[in-house]
């Protein structure tokens, strides 16, 4: 039997109680990878016999389609990717105020992150972010090993280190606003422009460097590191390590969108999103190796171990925020990315 199979028959008897024959339709923009995506859908629709829509889109890229869609959304929700921009939504106004009944089921930092935004999102995994290196390429290039965000800054990296662009996507955003909170704004500013030097490549989404550094086309990548793990298992030489000067994280995120035109089933797939069940499953069916905000979820013994790093206390509810968001990335824009090389 094939893995979607299997997961999908197994979530369509966890959800026969609560209706898996119902029907109806829904749309969902998802910022996760493309399959875990597809593959959470077709559960979800196994198991409910609901058609689902689906369009997978970087955070940042979503976020503005929320924000020019918002007189006529097309979308009912939101569904992964990093917290910062789905908090910048809410406030915004972009998301609907959702008080799920699988709330007290989650951990206290996801139970947190739906109270910053008003209860206009929840939070449904967390993930570090990393360095990640294929180690076949750096040997071939005589490269070392980098342990360190200082350790990027040597000349030898020149064009090897891609990273995504903070404006559209997730990832990136949650580095810039995690140098911010490590080394305060000027030191931060002055280390990522010293880094440009050695990108070779703003990507669009931050699944790109991932992909990219287990195909080899760039040494080093700039990722959460469950997004790396999934490429460590599937064989690629590509080892993944928590920077020694200390790293932010990515609080994942699900969001019902104001206006959606199918809220009752919206609310719904938001619901088994949080569930410990639905975590679960997914989480051994697509190899995720993010660590589920649900208590009763199983965590994969190969995920990264958060207890193991030095995590900044990230501020979710500032570096979130409309303003402060906005502000950084215009900074980034005149002060990184526009530099010559």
């Amino acid at each position: 039997m094939r893995p979607m199979t299997l997961i999908a028959g197994l979530i369509g008897l966890v959800w026969h109680a609560a209706g898996a024959h119902a029907q109806g339709q829904l749309t969902i923009y998802c910022s996760i990878l493309e399959e875990q995506c597809r593959v959470g859908v077709a559960a979800f629709e196994r198991a409910t016999g609901i058609k689902v829509s689906m369009v997978r889109k970087s955070t940042g890229e979503t976020y503005a389609q929320l924000k020019a869609e918002a007189s006529n959304p097309r979308a009912d929700v939101w569904w992964g990717g990093p917290g910062d921009p789905h908090l910048q939504a809410a406030e915004e106004d972009l998301l609907d105020e959702y008080k799920s009944p699988v709330l007290h089921e989650l951990h206290d930092w996801a139970v947190r992150h739906a109270e910053q935004s008003k209860w206009r999102t929840a939070g449904i995994y967390l993930g570090a972010l990393g360095i990640g290196y294929n180690t076949k390429v750096l040997g071939q290039r005589g490269l070392p090993e980098p342990k360190c965000w200082a350790d990027l800054l040597d000349p030898k990296f020149k064009d090897e280190v891609q990273i995504s662009d903070p404006n559209s996507s997730g990832t990136a955003y949650v580095m810039l606003a995690s140098m911010v909170q490590l080394m305060g704004e000027a030191e931060a500013f002055d280390y990522l422009k010293r880094l440009h030097q050695n990108v070779n490549q703003y990507t669009k989404s931050g699944a790109a460097p991932v992909k990219a550094t287990a195909l080899g086309e760039t040494g080093v990548g700039i990722a959460f590191m469950h997004d790396m793990v999934t490429m460590i298992v599937d064989g690629a030489p590509v080892k993944t390590v928590a920077p020694c000067e200390g790293t932010g994280y990515e609080t994942g995120s699900v969001s019902l969108v104001k206006g959606g035109k199918n809220p009752e089933n919206a609310r719904r797939f938001y619901d088994w999103t949080l569930s410990a069940e639905a975590q679960s499953l997914i989480g051994r069916g697509l190899k995720i190796f993010w660590v589920p905000s649900n208590k009763g979820a199983a965590t994969s013994p190969q995920a990264p171990k958060l207890t193991e790093m030095k995590l900044i206390a990230y501020d979710s509810a500032k570096y979130g925020s409309s303003a402060e968001r906005t502000r950084l990335l215009r900074k980034w824009d005149a002060e990184v990315k526009s530099l010559a090389k």
